[in-house]
C-alpha cells in the first residue's frame, strides 16, 4: 500500500472523500479498504453494530475515521450517520462503496471526473445487471424501482438501487430524513431531487460472485415491502404537493417562462400545428383519469406520435392539482348522466358507488377531451399571432 496515494490530491481537491457503510463483512472488508486507500487517504468506515471482528479489523488501518455504534440499525442509518460525520468534516462529497467486495475502487475516479460535468450533483453507479450470476428478483427489484422514481421525479435512471454512488454530503446532512433500512436509499435520491438536486449516473463496473459466495443482508420480503410502502407515500406527496409546487414554479419564475419560451420557439422546424398538438395532448393526458400514470402513459405515446416532449410534459402538469379535477370530473359526469343529486355517505351503497366511479370516469374523459381542443385553439392562435405561419 502506497504511504502516498496516487490520486489523494484529486480527492482533496473536490473536497471528496469514501464512505464505507459495513455490517458483518469482515471476510472482503480489509481487501476493500486496502484497494481504496490506493487512491485516497480520506475514508471514513461506518460500522453498523457488527458483531464479527470487524473492530480488529479496523484497527489495523489507522488513517481511516471510525464512526462505531452498536446495535446495528440498517445501512440506510449508517449512510445518514456518514453523510452527516462526513458533511461535518468539511467534506462537500461522499462517494459511498459497499464493504462485500463488489465495487471496483478503479471506478472512483470515474465519480471525480463526473463532478467535473455537473459538479453538485448526486451520482449513481449504474451497474450492468445483464451480467452473469445476477438474480432474477434483483433485476425484478430494480426495474420496479427504476419506474417508481421516474413517476415520482420524471428522471430515468437505468439503476437506482446501486449502492456506489457520490453524495453531496453539505446538501444532504441537514434533512431529516423517515427510513432507515435499504430504502433510505430510494428517498435520499427522490427527496435531493425535489430539492433541486441534479441527479445523474455513470456506468461502473460490478463484480457478482456466485450466490453461494455472497453474503447479502437483505431480507426480500421485509425490505421490498418497506421500499412499497415507501414508494407509495412518495407518490402521495409527488401528487398533492411537489409536482403543485413545481407547476407554480413554472409559471412564476423567469427560469421557467424561459423554458416555456425555448419549447415554443426555439425549434423552428416544428409547425404550429405540432406544438399545439403537444400541448392540446399535455392537457388531455393531465385530466384524463389515469393519475399517477399521466407521464408514464403519455410520454411513450408523444415519442410516437412524434410530438414536442417538452411542451408535452410542461402542459400534462395540469394534473398537478388532482383535487380540482377530480371534483370538475365528477361534476362533469354527473350532468351528462342527468344525475344531480349527491349522496350523503351515510347512505353510499356498493351500487351509488359504481355509479359515482361510472360519472367521475366519464366526466374525466370528456373534460379531458374538451380542454385538449381548448388548449390546442389557444395555443394555435397564440403561435399564429406571434410566430406567423412555419
Amino acid at each position: 500500500m502506497p504511504d502516498y496515494p496516487q490520486y489523494d490530491e484529486l480527492f482533496k481537491k473536490h473536497k471528496a472523500c469514501v464512505l464505507i457503510p459495513t455490517y458483518n463483512n469482515a471476510g472482503t472488508l480489509a481487501d476493500v479498504l486496502n484497494k481504496v486507500l490506493e487512491y485516497t487517504h480520506d475514508v471514513i468506515v461506518v460500522n453498523d453494530g457488527s458483531t464479527d471482528n470487524t473492530i480488529e479489523i479496523l484497527k489495523q488501518f489507522t488513517q481511516i475515521y471510525e464512526v462505531n455504534y452498536t446495535p446495528n440499525k440498517g445501512k440506510g442509518f449508517a449512510l445518514r450517520q456518514g453523510i452527516t460525520e462526513a458533511a461535518r468534516l468539511g467534506y462537500d462529497y461522499a462517494i459511498t462503496m459497499d464493504s462485500d467486495g463488489q465495487h471496483y475502487a478503479s471506478d472512483l475516479i470515474l465519480f471525480l471526473e463526473q463532478l467535473d460535468k455537473t459538479p453538485g450533483a448526486l451520482i449513481v453507479g449504474a451497474r450492468n445487471l445483464n451480467q452473469e450470476n445476477v438474480q432474477l428478483k434483483s433485476s425484478f427489484g430494480n426495474k420496479f424501482s427504476n419506474f417508481w422514481f421516474w413517476v415520482n421525479t420524471a428522471i430515468s435512471m437505468p439503476d437506482t438501487q446501486s449502492g456506489y454512488r457520490c453524495y453531496p454530503v453539505q446538501k444532504l446532512a441537514n434533512k431529516i430524513w423517515f427510513t432507515r433500512k435499504y430504502e433510505f436509499e430510494i428517498e435520499v435520491m427522490v427527496r435531493a431531487s425535489w430539492s433541486g438536486v441534479p441527479v445523474t449516473y455513470i456506468p461502473i463496473s460490478v463484480y457478482y460472485p456466485k450466490p453461494e459466495e455472497r453474503v447479502s443482508h437483505f431480507r426480500p420480503f421485509k425490505d421490498f415491502t418497506r421500499i412499497s410502502i415507501l414508494n407509495t407515500v412518495l407518490v402521495l406527496i409527488a401528487i398533492l404537493y411537489i409536482k403543485p409546487r413545481d407547476f407554480l414554479r413554472l409559471f412564476t419564475s423567469r427560469e421557467g417562462w424561459n423554458k416555456i419560451w425555448a419549447a415554443l420557439f426555439v425549434h423552428p422546424e416544428e409547425s404550429n400545428a405540432r406544438k399545439a398538438s403537444s400541448i392540446a395532448f399535455g392537457v388531455f393526458m393531465g385530466v384524463v383519469p389515469v393519475w399517477g400514470f399521466q407521464l408514464a402513459i403519455g410520454i411513450p405515446l408523444s415519442i410516437l406520435f412524434r410530438l414536442n416532449k417538452t411542451l408535452f410534459v410542461i402542459a400534462a402538469n395540469i394534473s398537478f392539482f388532482p383535487p380540482i379535477f377530480w371534483f370538475l370530473s365528477l361534476v362533469t359526469g354527473k350532468w351528462l348522466m342527468g344525475n344531480h343529486h349527491w349522496i350523503p355517505l351515510s347512505e353510499m351503497t356498493w351500487a351509488k358507488a359504481m355509479q359515482e366511479t361510472g360519472a367521475f370516469f366519464l366526466g374525466g374523459s370528456v373534460l379531458a377531451v374538451v380542454l385538449g381542443i381548448v388548449a390546442y385553439m389557444l395555443t394555435y392562435v397564440l403561435l399564429l399571432a406571434f410566430r406567423g405561419k412555419k
